[in-house]
């Protein structure tokens, strides 16, 4: 049910990335909000800089993705979305689980804010939240995204997380 997603599957990660994204409308500021959340040219250049994905297929379809980025030493989760119909059903969790098996280094996650759901998702799976200064700090090291994303962001540290790795 897990397994690598090829460069081939760019469009269904696509659509599973903007149809569980729409969660974040009403949630994030409006300008840190587009239509579509992800365009496919977007997320050809996320993996044309070094970003996989892993996907959680049943019956045929791709229900849920999330990638991990090796960067300066570190892991980061990167843009892990399941499909609305299939959240709260454990494949969240058999996809970070996945991944967190696979790292051979500290892992970090960053998310909005706001996502209040997302941040309760990763603390329950041990990761904890990292202070303002830190995140922004984690942010500019380890992320390329705008300022105004980082002011709406908030970082975690896993739950292996090393202070000497950062």
């Amino acid at each position: 049910m897990i397994s690598p997603c090829a460069n081939a599957a760019t469009q269904q990660i696509c659509d599973v990335i903007n149809e569980a994204s729409k969660a974040y409308l009403g949630v994030i500021p409006d300008d840190c909000w587009h239509e579509p959340y992800m365009s496919l040219n977007e997320l050809q250049a996320e993996l044309a800089a070094g970003v996989s994905f892993v996907g959680y297929t049943a019956h045929g379809e791709l229900l849920g993705v999330m990638g991990s980025q090796d960067v300066h030493g570190v892991t980061l989760i990167r843009h892990a979305y399941v499909r609305t119909a299939h959240q709260g059903q454990g494949i969240g969790h058999e996809l970070l689980t996945h991944l967190l098996l696979q790292a051979s280094q500290s892992i970090l996650v960053g998310t909005w804010s706001a996502a209040t759901w997302a941040i309760s998702f990763y603390e329950h799976h041990g990761f904890t939240l990292t202070s303002r200064k830190e995140t922004r700090r984690l942010l500019h090291r380890y992320w390329s995204v705008p300022e105004r994303q980082i002011q709406e962001s908030t970082v975690l540290v896993g739950p292996e997380w090393a202070e000497s790795c950062i």
